[in-house]
């Protein structure tokens, strides 16, 4: 699955994702052959970071 460059769309489809699907940020970046510190900076970038104890992006 290709991400989206909407940062609102990544926002949605990245926390989406992590509530449905994957257990973790590491699993959900390994699965999606991305790095999570250039996932964790695009999203960064848009204003959101993520909250390791509630697994999500906010």
């Amino acid at each position: 699955m290709e991400l989206p460059n909407d940062p609102m769309m990544l926002f949605s489809v990245v926390n989406m994702k992590l509530r449905d699907e994957y257990g973790s940020l590491d699993a959900l970046c390994e699965d999606l052959g991305i790095e999570r510190t250039v996932l964790c900076n695009r999203l960064a970038a848009a204003g959101f970071e993520y909250n390791e104890a509630q697994k999500r992006f906010w």
